[in-house]
């Protein structure tokens, strides 16, 4: 029984050790904000004082029963709370980055190479490629002694918490920061980033809107990976090249969402099929990677080195 008290209690220290990487808007207290206002904020999706910094003044100002001024109050008081937010050195920046940044596997040493270690947290990593080449595989397993699976795991997408729309995509977001600033997480997945904007948006006369609404939403997904720390991971459609010079290259297929999403992802894995089992990994665009190839297979229990 004392042994267990003390994995609780060193796992709970864990948890609120990585809540500081944030500083929760409650903090703001001490600075003389009233509770009343932080309420106000909190509903209004803002959670911690991180995000009262990341956003523009125009979009806090959609806060309901915030003045001008209490708003202008309440950027000052997280400014003060978040004094590393300004300039600092290229070590410096170098350090802290070393620090926070967490790597998680993919399970295949193969994709993990690829990768560096893993998937970085503070990063966007877009993965696109056809039918079949989803990189997650669900087993059929009941072991509740596994602590690090599906209990692990908030999902939006049963029981009629499924977005149906681009608008309720970006709602669920909202959602999630509140779920952040209570919980420790660490890899969030948008599964099909585009499929609800191709069906809510239609023809050249909106593609400009869709765009814009697009950018919104990765802009989002940037801000909740510095802001918590976490790894963001989208899955992406691809479509075949219209160009003439399609027939040139090997695989005319690229990945929809064009030059808005092309430039908010920091890391683009193109995925296609290989022969029997093999599924290929190609590191397309990262800001420290090399353009590289890695094989996986997909299995009951996750993701796999291939073996053929």
């Amino acid at each position: 029984m004392a042994a267990q008290q003390t994995r609780e209690q060193q796992q709970q220290e864990e948890v609120e050790e990585e809540l500081d990487e944030f500083v929760p808007i409650d903090k703001l207290q001490s600075l003389g904000i009233n509770a009343g206002d932080i309420k106000k904020a909190k509903e209004g999706g803002f959670h911690t004082c991180q995000s009262m910094l990341m956003n523009p003044k125009k979009r806090l100002a959609e806060i309901k029963g915030l003045s001008e001024a209490k708003i202008e109050k309440l950027v000052e008081a997280a400014r003060k709370m978040c004094p590393e937010l300004g300039w600092s050195t290229a070590k410096q920046v170098d350090e802290q980055r070393s620090k926070d940044i967490v790597k998680l596997s993919l399970g295949a040493d193969a994709l993990n190479e690829l990768l560096g270690g893993g998937i970085e947290t503070k990063a966007i990593t877009e993965m696109y490629g056809e039918y079949r080449q989803a990189l997650c595989s669900a087993a059929d397993r009941k072991d509740t002694d596994l602590p690090h699976t599906v209990r692990d795991i908030s999902d939006a997408s049963g029981d009629g918490r499924r977005a149906y729309t681009h608008e309720q995509q970006s709602e669920l977001l909202v959602a999630l920061a509140a779920m952040m600033s209570q919980e420790h997480f660490k890899l969030l997945i948008v599964d099909s980033i585009m499929a609800l904007f191709r069906v809510d948006f239609s023809g050249r006369g909106e593609l400009s809107e869709r765009q814009q609404k697009l950018g919104l939403l990765m802009s989002r997904l940037k801000k909740i990976a510095d802001e918590f720390n976490v790894a963001v991971v989208i899955t992406n459609q691809v479509m075949s090249d219209p160009s003439g010079g399609a027939m040139f290259v090997a695989d005319p297929k690229k990945a929809v969402g064009g030059h808005v999403l092309a430039h908010a992802s920091t890391v683009r894995l193109s995925l296609r099929k290989g022969k029997a089992e093999q599924r290929l990994m190609k590191v397309v665009d990262a800001p420290n990677l090399p353009e590289a190839e890695a094989s996986f297979q997909l299995q009951l229990d996750g993701v796999a080195d291939y073996k053929g």
